[in-house]
């Protein structure tokens, strides 16, 4: 009997990756991953998977290499955890007839403009915005729109070259930045200014059409959007949980979407809940992890039973609060030591203490998720209680930074002297 298999175009480095494949397995399907760099995803190796390269840019080559695949593998599904390939994904499941995404509401989706026009027209609320493609259309629409503004690639995720401008000197620095070769862009270099708007921050997890539940979260310092802790599901009214439901499914008739995951974030502001972003795909972070442990329901699980044709449902099999604490450092240097992550796992109602990176490896901080260096996730009956746990489990973390020298220490031929330490947890 031919085995079946779940094809992965390219992984994630922070989770989702590792947990698609987990649950392939759980559901009797054999996970293959195909990237362009399969040594970015270290859990392949871990799993014992031998991934197949392959430029995932180039659709008549991830054809080809399925088509290859299909003379041992029965092909259940073809989907990703990563949105820069979502267009694709679609585009081979059509190819192969299979169930997946509308490539082109995707790929209109993954373009922020395009995404911000067709949810105007619609009625949607979204904050003020302009295209600019170069430094001049940026400081024109940053003075229509008025300071501070978001200046953010208009292709991207992850918060990965997203800043905020308070003022005309940190709009110039970031607009150099994006636009003088420090950025890497997917396409021709195309920027988003936004108004920034101000309030509360929530996330609507979407399957098909239907609302999972609602997250809350807070930041770091700015003028970053680091995330700093999640809690599923948020605090909210009834009458508030609805209003932000019913946005989230006018931006899926908007954007033509309502197949598979979405995630769709949020600004509570003056004006009510305003949409910041429309993501087609799973929210990362832990997100995924922390539905599970608050309803029971697997999204993982289910896009996967979508992905394949199988039957899938989001029934609730218990109500429980479970938040997530990013671990982020303070400062730039190598990591001499990080610990405690026993002892914060060991902790009734922690359900993991995960670090990303080891003694003396470099600390780069760029600004986005890229910065984070760990998690701790909790979960009880009660918002209470489990905020509680969680910042018991953090405050047993900690770490250790010695910046990079100056120029001026890297002349001085003095003796030696001891590391600077930084405290771990975020208190």
């Amino acid at each position: 009997m031919t085995r079946r298999a779940l094809i992965l175009v390219e992984g994630n480095t922070h989770g989702t990756g590792l947990q698609y494949v987990q649950a392939a397995r759980r559901l009797g399907l054999h996970p293959i991953t195909l990237s362009a760099d399969p040594a970015q995803y270290d859990y392949l190796a871990a799993e014992g998977i031998e991934p197949i390269r392959v430029d995932t840019n180039n659709l008549d080559a991830v054809i080809g290499e399925c088509s290859r695949l299909r003379a041992t593998y029965d092909i259940a599904g073809i989907t990703s955890a990563r949105e820069a390939v979502y267009a694709t994904v679609g585009k081979l499941c059509r190819h192969f007839d299979l169930p997946g995404p509308n490539p082109g509401s995707v790929e209109r989706c993954c373009d922020k403009f395009t995404q911000r026009q067709l949810l105007a027209e619609a009625g949607v609320p979204i904050p003020a915005y302009r295209l600019a493609l170069d430094a001049t259309e940026v400081e024109s629409a940053a003075a229509e729109i008025g300071l501070p503004v978001i200046v953010k690639p208009a292709v991207g995720d992850g918060s990965y070259g997203v800043r905020l401008c308070r003022d005309v000197d940190e709009l110039a620095e970031h607009t150099t930045y994006l636009l003088g070769g420090k950025h890497i862009w997917r396409s021709s270099p195309r920027i988003l200014v936004e108004q920034f708007a101000q309030g509360p921050y929530y996330c609507a997890e979407i399957m098909g059409n239907e609302v999972i539940g609602i997250a809350a979260a807070d930041f770091g310092p700015l003028p970053h959007f680091l995330f700093r802790e999640t809690t599923f599901p948020a605090p909210l009214s009834d009458d508030d949980h609805k209003r932000i439901a019913d946005v989230s499914l006018s931006c899926l008739r908007a954007l033509g979407l309502g197949w598979g995951p979405t995630c769709i974030e949020f600004r509570w502001t003056k004006r009510g809940p305003v949409v910041i972003e429309v993501n087609p795909r799973l929210a990362g972070g832990g997100h995924p992890q922390l539905v599970q442990l608050a309803y029971g329901v697997d999204p993982i699980t289910e896009h996967i039973k979508l992905a394949t044709g199988d039957e899938w449902e989001l029934r609730r099999r218990h109500s429980n609060t479970a938040a997530a604490r990013c671990l982020n450092p303070d400062r730039d240097g190598i990591l001499d030591w990080i610990d405690g992550d026993n002892r914060a796992a060991a902790i009734p109602g922690v359900a993991e203490v995960k670090f990303y990176i080891e003694p003396k490896m470099p600390i780069v901080r760029k600004g986005d998720y890229r910065d984070t260096i760990g998690h701790v996730i909790a979960a009880s009956p009660s918002l209470a209680r489990t905020e509680a746990i969680l910042q018991r489990a953090v405050d047993l973390i900690d770490w250790s930074i010695t910046p990079f020298p100056t120029f001026g220490e890297q002349e001085q031929s003095a003796a030696p002297s001891p590391p600077r330490t930084s405290p771990g947890g975020l208190r």
